[in-house]
């Protein structure tokens, strides 16, 4: 059973513009699911939208549910009691996200006053524990510190303490690594990593680096337009997407030891606030046919377990045109593997 299931999340901002259509998902404990996409796909607004977190002009439908409980409505009665305790979020800028007039500690202590009944003492000193759990150097510093007098790393540190102080079961990471250098990078990802397998707790990443989804979460499920286009095991998807876009997307990465340079996707993605009759992907797409331009695909499962939004995906010749067991069109033949380097 999943530890967080969330149905049908659709995101709406004035003037109909939209960020999420339909997204469905299922975080299990001690597993990370990677969402993966261009910059205004919607990530963003899929974690806010669970946190109840978005602007009051955005609308919100949906529903979220914890193991085997009750289905929650995703508004703020529905939301407000999980997030903190249940819920949390590690937001892509720390610097931001962290209140410049309080001191780090006053910050982490919160959450165990507000959601663990501690006491001011106690919140003190959980702060100061959880910033060590998290690798801060000298925790008891940090703790009286102010955000502006933080490096990029240790506030990545401090607000991954505050947000893992009170014991959440499911984490939402924005980005996590933004700003940050290669060799930090590395350690707050190594932090998560060891959290969710210490705590068995579930996690969203939310990144646009491939390679990171990659050794960092099993599963990958690939955002387009506000729609997953693209889901299953992250080996499986990144060795042989069976989605154009997904393929475009391990197409522009530049691989180390490759001589090929990398290749962008063509064009750009739609203006959120277009309806498109068909598939949003169409205007890029190197496959699209006619009926790409006037029927929307529906999310279906492939023989190997992955889900893909697409009328002929990759490696599925029946459905690029030829016939079954014919060879496949050159243009449509699937990719030499992509591997991390």
């Amino acid at each position: 059973m999943s530890l967080l299931a969330v149905d049908r999340l659709t995101v709406r901002y004035r003037g109909g513009a939209a960020a999420a259509l339909g997204v469905a998902l299922q975080l299990d404990a001690g597993r990370a699911l990677a969402l993966v996409g261009e910059s205004g796909c919607g990530k963003t607004s899929t974690a806010l939208a669970l946190m109840g977190l978005l602007p009051r002009e955005a609308r919100v439908e949906g529903a979220l549910r914890l193991g085997d409980g009750p289905a929650r409505r995703l508004d703020e009665a529905g939301l407000a009691p999980l997030r903190g305790r249940t819920l949390a979020m590690v937001f892509q800028d720390a610097a931001a996200a962290l209140n410049p007039v309080r001191t780090v500690g006053d910050q982490v202590g919160e959450a165990l006053r507000l959601h663990r009944g501690a006491s001011r003492a106690q919140a003190r000193q959980g702060a100061i524990a959880a910033l060590g759990e998290v690798g801060v150097a000298d925790p008891e510093r940090c703790a009286a510190s102010y955000p502006h007098q933080l490096s990029g790393g240790t506030a990545s540190r401090a607000q991954l303490a505050m947000a893992l102080a009170a014991g959440p079961s499911v984490l939402l990471a924005d980005e996590p690594t933004a700003g940050l250098d290669a060799t930090v990078a590395a350690g707050v990802l190594a932090l998560l990593d060891r959290a969710r397998a210490a705590r068995r707790m579930a996690l969203l990443l939310l990144t646009h680096d491939l390679a990171i989804a990659a050794r960092h979460a099993e599963e990958l499920a690939v955002m387009y337009a506000g729609r997953i286009v693209e889901q299953g095991a992250s080996a499986t998807v990144l060795a042989a997407p069976a989605h154009p876009y997904t393929r475009g997307l391990v197409d522009a990465m530049p691989l180390l030891g490759e001589p090929r340079p990398a290749r962008p996707i063509p064009g750009e993605p739609p203006d959120p606030g277009t309806a498109l009759p068909g598939c949003a992907f169409a205007p890029r797409c190197p496959l699209v046919e006619p009926r790409c331009r006037t029927e929307a695909p529906l999310l279906r499962p492939l023989d190997d377990g992955r889900l893909v939004r697409c009328h002929h995906p990759l490696g599925d010749a029946a459905t690029l045109g030829g016939a079954p067991g014919a060879a496949e069109p050159a243009s449509a033949a699937r990719a030499a593997p992509w591997r991390p380097q």
